[in-house]
This record gives C-alpha cells, structure tokens and sequence, in this order.
C-alpha cells in the first residue's frame, strides 16, 4: 500500500490552519498542525514530513528563519511552500535563494496550491 504524504502546515493564524488542513485532507494527504516555526522545529517526528506549507510572517522565527534553520541542518529538508500576505520581492528573493519550491500570495488561489503540492511531492 503506497504511502499517504504527510504535509506540515506552519502558520500562527488559527483559521487558516484549519482551512488548510481541510484542503490538504480534501486532497488525500495526511497533515500536521503547526502554530509557528518553534513548535515545527520541537517536533521529534519531522522525518515523517513530505511537504511544508509555511507562512513568512510569525511572531517568533519567521518562516524565513525556519527555512535557515532546516538549511543549517544535515538531516533531508522536505520542500517548502512559502504563504505571504506581504510580497515584497526582497523576502520572495531570500525564500527562493533558500530553496522553497514555490512563494505563494494571501489570499491562497487553492488550485494553485494543490498543483504546487502535487509538484512538490513528485520533485
């Protein structure tokens, strides 16, 4: 039986959370709730992790900070999806140059989404 992907969605934003946790299960996949980057990075089962959905801004570690943090670590990095409602091109440029798959704006396009996750999970 194949395995079913495990997608991480970090985001301090309750609602949005839950939105996307309906969107990911809506899909087939499996996912992990996370309400900022330090609670991810908390996690002893991080291996597990096939896909991120993270958001760039969070009290605590930015997703930016996050994304260092797993680049600083030996350990395999599961693609990252970044989420912003702020699209500044100069955080855009250092969550690509950091290696995130894609960098989508707020309000999320959930078609999108989905094809960007399909594409993550096959890289």
């Amino acid at each position: 039986m194949p395995k079913i992907p495990v997608i991480a969605i970090v985001d301090d934003d309750p609602s949005i959370r839950e939105a996307l946790d309906d969107l990911v299960l809506s899909c087939g996949y499996e996912s992990r709730l996370f309400a900022s980057a330090e609670a991810f990075l908390a996690d002893a089962d991080r291996a597990r992790i096939d896909c991120m959905l993270v958001d760039v801004r969070m009290p605590g570690l930015t997703g930016i900070e996050l994304q260092a943090a797993l680049n600083a670590q030996t350990a395999p990095k599961p693609p990252m999806i970044f989420m912003t409602s702020y699209r500044d091109e100069r955080t855009k440029a250092a969550a690509m140059d950091g290696g995130a798959f894609a960098f989508l704006g707020k309000p999320v396009d959930f078609n999108q989404l989905v094809h960007c996750l399909e594409q993550a999970l096959r890289h």
